[in-house]
């Protein structure tokens, strides 16, 4: 069972995200919040995560510096991160591939869209 991470500047988004989460019958662990990269990284260093689900556009660490991050620390590279963001252009979409983004998911989502990106990792 995976540990999750949402990070979200949105706190509506992040609970919807959750609450699909539960509903969409994965089997899943603990589900953990940040608002934006900086405090990802916090609870990256505090916490057990499987998979991180982040947003692209937030203030202090968006999204991108994010995925960057976590992909060049030995500890964190192999945790799949995938980006859901209204963020819908093309070289956004390719420089999360290029960084190492496990997924895309355009918001807004539904559940099915949600469960059928994370099947693979849990």
């Amino acid at each position: 069972m995976l540990d999750i991470l949402i990070v979200d500047d949105s706190a509506a988004i992040r609970k919807i995200l959750a609450r699909v989460l539960r509903q969409a019958e994965i089997p899943i662990g603990n589900i953990f919040e940040a608002g934006d990269g900086s405090e990802a990284i916090t609870a990256l260093q505090s916490q057990n995560i499987g998979l991180i689900l982040s947003d692209i556009n937030m203030p202090n660490m968006n999204g991108l510096e994010l995925l960057s991050q976590v992909k060049a620390h030995d500890t964190w590279k192999n945790v799949p991160v995938v980006m859901v963001s209204t963020e819908g252009s093309q070289a956004k979409v390719l420089e999360a591939v290029r960084l190492g983004a496990a997924g895309y998911v355009r918001k807004p989502f539904n559940a099915e869209q949600i469960k059928e990106k994370l099947e693979s990792f849990c």
